[in-house]
């Protein structure tokens, strides 16, 4: 990751903000938002040190995404769990220019540089590295790291879009992306439940109503509860194992309804989760470091 701009101010917090007044201040803001490419943000680092994972919460993490328990390790998505609350502290705040409500996870991109032991301290640290226009929209990259030791053990990069109309011009090749996905061999066949955005909610905290009940999902335009992106490419890392050093790209492509039935197809380092008539709902890929 590029080291933060040295007109960076860094905030030390002695424990994890809570995410409950957190959203509710973003709901109530989100109005007033009015998204731009060109729009300032924050310019704070969040930085948690001597973080410890609470076992109870990770333990039901790995049971509701289908990672063995009691490894000794963080399944390698857990440290971006670990940042949510100080990513929402930064998305909620005055000077962040995008709505939180409606806000859409669209990417993460995940580097593991060795095993990280559970019940290890870690310096954690997040910040808004910047906005981007997007075709439907403007994007927002979110930057996490995990130190140990003053060595950044874990980082990911996640991408925030707030729909509006734009004329970014599109990318180029999110076809061959998708006949790459399509073509993939089918691994296994998963049936999920109506309450799986609650349960998941309840484990990683991201109570986002777009992920709860039908009713409150409607809200913001779907006809259900849409499962959350993390979850589903935990799922699929969870099923397809990752080195202790490695890369990791996954592209969210489409909600997953709730309840419903999804493909999970991979091969080699590459993987994807399908829906229905030839639905690509997340495409990712794993790379030994």
């Amino acid at each position: 990751m590029t080291p933060p701009p040295s007109d960076r101010a860094e905030a030390v917090l002695t424990h994890a903000p809570a995410l409950t007044p957190l959203l509710a201040r973003g709901a109530v803001l989100s109005p007033f938002r009015r998204p731009d490419p060109a729009a300032a943000h924050p310019r704070t680092r969040l930085v948690l040190p001597g973080l410890r994972a609470d076992p109870a919460r990770l333990t039901a993490y790995e049971r509701v995404c289908g990672f063995p328990d009691g490894t000794g390790t963080l399944p390698v998505t857990y440290p971006h769990v670990l940042g949510f609350p100080l990513a929402m502290r930064l998305m909620s705040a005055r000077d962040f220019p995008l709505p939180l409500l409606g806000l859409v996870h669209t990417s993460i991109g995940i580097t593991r540089r060795r095993a990280t032991p559970s019940a290890d301290a870690y310096d954690l640290s997040v910040q808004v590295d910047g906005l981007v226009p997007h075709r439907r929209g403007t994007e927002a990259a979110v930057v996490t790291e995990l130190r140990a030791g003053g060595e950044v053990v874990w980082e990911s990069r996640s991408t925030y879009l707030a729909r509006h109309r734009t004329t970014a011009t599109p990318p180029k090749d999110p076809e061959e992306t998708r006949e790459d996905a399509e073509g993939l061999p089918a691994v296994a066949e998963w049936r999920l439940a109506g309450d799986l955005g609650r349960r998941y909610g309840a484990a990683s905290g991201d109570r986002n109503p777009i992920h709860l009940h039908p009713l409150t999902a409607r809200l913001f335009g779907f006809p259900r509860a849409i499962a959350h992106g993390m979850w589903t490419v935990a799922r699929c890392l969870a099923t397809h194992g990752t080195p202790d050093a490695a890369t990791v790209r996954a592209d969210f492509r489409a909600p997953v309804l709730l309840p419903g039935t999804v493909t999970y197809a991979a091969d080699g380092g590459r993987f994807a989760l399908r829906g229905g008539r030839g639905r690509v709902h997340l495409t990712g890929e794993v790379s030994p470091l």
